[in-house]
């Protein structure tokens, strides 16, 4: 499956930014998708991940409450839904899928498609 995250841009602090995961080459209703972040110079950190019917979400500790994941699979859409950002958001956020077994994963090895990312930036 093929991967291609859009909507990244620069925001001011609390601001609210929507991306947009388009998937291609098969439908992903059988696959668990997630939204993985990284800062340039650190590692990769999980920040959402949801369930192929979209039943099960779990979130990173650093976006809960704030970020929701959601999905489309009429469409073979995946989204994040971002509130309140703050600077520590900033990041490239790539959109990753994994197949089943796992219904729902925070580790990064159960992701084995990847897009190229889109970068978000929070200024002040």
């Amino acid at each position: 499956v093929q991967l291609v995250e859009s909507g990244g841009r620069l925001v001011q602090i609390g601001e609210s930014l929507r991306l947009s995961c388009a998937a291609s080459g098969r439908p992903i209703s059988n696959y668990r998708m997630a939204w993985i972040r990284q800062v340039l110079g650190n590692e990769r950190e999980f920040v959402g991940g949801i369930s192929g019917e979209g039943t099960v979400t779990r979130y990173g500790d650093s976006v809960k409450g704030r970020f929701t994941i959601s999905r489309d699979n009429a469409r073979n859409m995946v989204y994040l839904q971002m509130d309140n950002l703050n600077q520590n958001d900033t990041a490239v956020y790539y959109c990753a899928a994994g197949e089943p077994p796992w219904t729902v994963t925070t580790l990064l090895t159960g992701y084995s498609s990847w897009g190229r990312g889109t970068q978000v930036t929070v200024s002040s």
